[in-house]
């Protein structure tokens, strides 16, 4: 089955056709770096990760466009984003941009958010976005009033075709003061005035003044990825109107298509509600890692379907640790019996079954990135992982090694869960030398006949998930339900 996806420009289901063979261009929009980057957008940019490493692992050439917002968000009370995080911590905004952006990666790279080929900056494209605008003026499609420049969207017929909203839907549900400037309540600002005292202002044929928030997707993604290109991604929150202010000013400046495919991932719930800083419910990245390790805070986000809303809560997630300390408990364990595994070939029937594992996987992925279905099907290679780790009849290096070789190409590659399987196999050594310890320690109390302190050792073992097994000729060890030992010393 080849890739599909669903596009929500045609609300359909559709394979995907890249406009250049064996290339795909992806714009998802980024940050506004005025602040710490939140749980939802944690969600947002694991979701796209995710998309971008699939379409590296099925063979395609990626160049991934993710923008940094710097300039031109505004909020309702008529207030740049930037300019009032600015006054917050009493700093100049660009002093803000480089604090947030740099926190911000910080925040991506712990979650293994693979950085995106080009993160071109709002403020860095100015002249792009003039350029914009004037093609807008030029053909009619854009009016300018006291130096500030509108959207004319009933010059547009196809308006509203990404959200589904009407102009005269928009006219009656518009809630603010109209805005005297504009010529109907829909029309968006594409360049605005701005007063001398606004620290972020540049000069534009129209006076000085700066773009507006959505001119710089526009100017930035056809910039480094032409038009049309691919997929433009991003949160459901920005279908209306971000993106659709988008499709409008880019297809009416260019007479051509804007992209071929809109990919919108759910919202991030706190328990059933939205969350914001007026409900006591916002939960920053940084703030969510003091809690949960970020590998399992990725694969909670993955056990659900980008496309789906995931609601997070305590148990949802103490539920998705326990399940990533699984799946690295079973990779691990294959580590484990690497070390001391015999020499000999894979068998043939295990290659093919291995080799079923990652078709479902494929499978999985290719109906529009179900990352859910994909980890069910990396459940199934636990359980036969597991199985063989725990085998009377010692696997090979050659088998232990084609399990691991396929948990690094579909867990690590393609889902981006670090699995850090240098690191724990670095101390393989070490824990196998304290469990021979103990074990010793243990043969000693029991010649002794302290059997109270044996038996402890015996149990603390046993919860670490290492059996013992006394024979005649002595007592040896094995791995219970793939256990991953540390190296704690403390005996229960």
């Amino acid at each position: 089955m080849a890739l599909r996806l669903y596009n929500s420009l045609t609300r359909n289901k559709e394979p995907f056709v890249p406009i250049e063979k064996g290339f795909v261009g992806i714009y998802v929009c980024g940050p506004t770096v005025y602040a710490d980057a939140h749980m939802g957008h944690g969600k947002t940019y694991v979701n796209f990760d995710v998309i971008v490493r699939y379409f590296r692992f099925l063979g395609y050439q990626v160049r991934y466009v993710q923008n940094i917002t710097d300039v031109g968000h505004i909020l309702d009370s008529g207030e740049d984003r930037i300019l009032k995080g600015a006054e917050r911590e009493r700093v100049e905004p660009m002093e803000l941009v480089e604090r947030y952006t740099r926190r911000y990666f910080e925040d991506m790279d712990a979650l293994n958010i693979l950085r995106p080929d080009i993160s071109p900056h709002a403020a860095g494209h100015i002249p792009e976005q003039i350029e914009l605008v004037q093609a807008l003026l030029d053909n009619g499609h854009a009016y300018e009033v006291n130096g500030s420049v509108y959207f004319d969207v009933s010059s547009w017929p196809e308006y509203g075709k990404l959200s589904g909203r009407r102009i005269e839907e928009l006219e009656k549900a518009t809630r603010t003061a109209p805005n005297q400037e504009k010529r109907h309540p829909a029309d968006f600002a594409l360049w605005k005035k701005s007063s001398p005292a606004h620290i972020m202002r540049w000069p534009s044929p129209w006076g000085w003044g700066f773009p507006g928030w959505h001119a710089e997707c526009s100017a930035m993604s056809t910039k480094y990825l032409g038009q049309p290109f691919d997929i433009h991604g991003g949160g459901v929150e920005n279908k209306f109107p971000h993106h659709e202010c988008e499709i409008a000013q880019s297809e009416a400046a260019m007479g051509k298509p804007f992209c071929r495919y809109w990919l919108h991932n759910g919202m991030l719930m706190i328990r059933g509600e939205e969350m914001h800083k007026s409900l006591g419910n916002f939960i920053t990245l940084r703030a969510s890692f003091q809690k949960w390790p970020p590998m399992a805070l990725r694969f909670f986000i993955l056990n659900s379907h980008y496309r789906g809303p995931l609601d997070l809560t305590e148990e949802a997630m103490e539920a998705a640790n326990k399940g990533w300390q699984r799946l690295l408990g079973a990779v691990n364990a294959i580590q484990w019996r690497l070390a001391d595994a015999p020499d000999g070939d894979t068998d043939s029937t295990l290659l093919s079954t291995l080799e079923n594992y990652r078709t479902r996987f494929i499978e999985a992925m290719d109906n529009d990135f179900n990352t859910a279905a994909a980890l069910a099907v990396i459940f199934d290679l636990v359980r036969e992982s597991n199985t063989l780790v725990n085998s009377e009849k010692a696997p090979t290096q050659d088998t232990l090694s084609s399990f691991s070789k396929l948990y690094h190409e579909l867990v690590e590659e393609a889902l981006g869960l670090k699995l850090d399987t240098e690191k724990d196999s670095g101390m393989v050594d070490l824990s196998r030398s304290l469990i021979d310890l103990l074990m010793s320690v243990r043969q000693e109390l029991r010649q002794a006949k302290e059997w109270e302190m044996a038996d402890r050792i015996r149990n603390g073992l046993i919860k670490r998930g290492v059996l013992l097994e006394d024979q005649a000729d002595g007592t040896s060890w094995r791995l219970s339900q793939a256990g991953s030992p540390s190296a704690k010393t403390d005996v229960e």
